[in-house]
Order: structure tokens, then sequence, then C-alpha cells
């Protein structure tokens, strides 16, 4: 059986694009059929599907082929396991145009510096948006997550539930959001009624009349 080229392409956010990595596949040899790609997945992150398929698919004598190490592996520890992996089973790894050979000492040393280089981008990259979060939050421009119901929409959740008649997963499929959500929601407006209990309490405390000493 001939060997084939598999390849692999991956981009960080959905609001990234495959079209150039898939296109550096496709002018290296890649047929488009066998392009496996991860959408909104971090190198960093090992749970990759496309990855996993990609794997999965190379046989004894093929070639995983992916435009850059950086789409491949973030750390340095990932680059390895993933390259010994695949010449342990007799696959190269073709990074662009290079090929890498495992059992070339300078090829060995030349993909160890491109991983470390991947490495240290993705650090500096974590630590330039660390610093823009704490900047933005400095300046009052980070708040957080917006809640994913509005304030009468937790309202009505809570008084729904309250009545009974709806499960959390009732209340998590009429409203769209998760079991979690509905807990969440379920706890803040508990606090928010006992706030507003006690707030009552004081108040009419404060409003009662107070009687003369006799």
């Amino acid at each position: 059986m001939a060997p084939t080229l598999i390849g692999y392409a991956r981009c960080s956010t959905d609001k990234q694009d495959l079209a150039a990595q898939k296109q550096a596949l496709l002018s290296l040899g890649v047929a488009a059929e066998r392009i496996y790609t991860d959408h909104g997945f971090t190198g960093t992150n090992r749970a990759r599907p496309g990855l996993d398929q990609a794997l999965a698919a190379v046989r004894k004598g093929d070639t995983l082929v992916v435009p850059k190490l950086d789409r491949l592996a973030r750390s340095v520890p990932d680059a390895r396991a993933i390259g010994d992996g695949l010449a342990q089973r007799g696959v190269k790894l073709q990074i662009g145009a290079s090929v890498h050979d495992p059992n070339d000492p300078m090829g060995k040393l030349f993909f160890n510096i491109l991983a470390t280089f991947a490495e240290f981008e993705a650090d500096l990259i974590r630590l330039r948006t660390r610093e823009g979060m704490a900047v933005a939050r400095a300046k009052g421009k980070l708040k957080g997550r917006k809640p994913k119901l509005s304030a009468r929409q937790q309202q009505e959740l809570r008084r729904m539930y309250d009545t009974g008649d709806y499960s959390v997963s009732d209340l998590a499929e009429l409203f769209a959001i998760s079991r979690p959500t509905v807990y969440r929601t379920l706890e803040r407006q508990a606090g928010a009624t006992a706030i507003a209990a006690q707030g009552n309490a004081e108040q009419r405390l404060a409003s009662a009349p107070v009687s003369a000493d006799r």
C-alpha cells in the first residue's frame, strides 16, 4: 500500500479561519479529504478530537503533515510525546516543507528547538493576555461574563421552581440553559430574597412606635 500524507490544521478560537492552513496543506500534496481539523481548541489542550482522528488515520510509512509545529503542539513535552509516538509507529512528521527524522541527531535538535519556540510563544501570549486583562480590569472595562438570563428571567425561574411544578431539568430546557446555571440562578435568587426580607424586617422595626416607659 502506497504511503499516504495525512494533514492536520488547528485554530484556537471560533473566530479564526482554517482556510490558509488548509491551502498550505493542499500545496504540500495532502488530499482535501485527508485533512483533519480542530476549530476552537488551543494547542495546550491535549483533548483535540481532530488531532486524535489524524493520529488514528496514519499507518506505518505514512506522513503526518502540519503547516507549523505550533499547530500540532505548544509545549515541549507534548511535541516530543507526539513526535516519539509517531516515530515508534514508523510514521514520519512533516512540518511545512521539512520532514522530521527522529533518527537524525540534527533533525532531532531542530525539532526540539521548534518545540521550545512554540512553547515560548504560547507563554508569551498568555502573559500578554493576563497583562491586558489586568489593565482592562483596572480601567473598569472588564466586568466579567454577562449573565445568561436577565433579572426578570431569573426571578421568573425562581418563581416557577418554588411552585414545585418544575424540576431543574425542566427549567434548564425551558430557559435553554444548563443545569449548573439553573442551580446558580436559584442560589442567587435565594440570597437576594433573604437580603430583601432582612431589609423589610429592619424597616418595620425602625418604623414601629416606641412605647413610653411608665
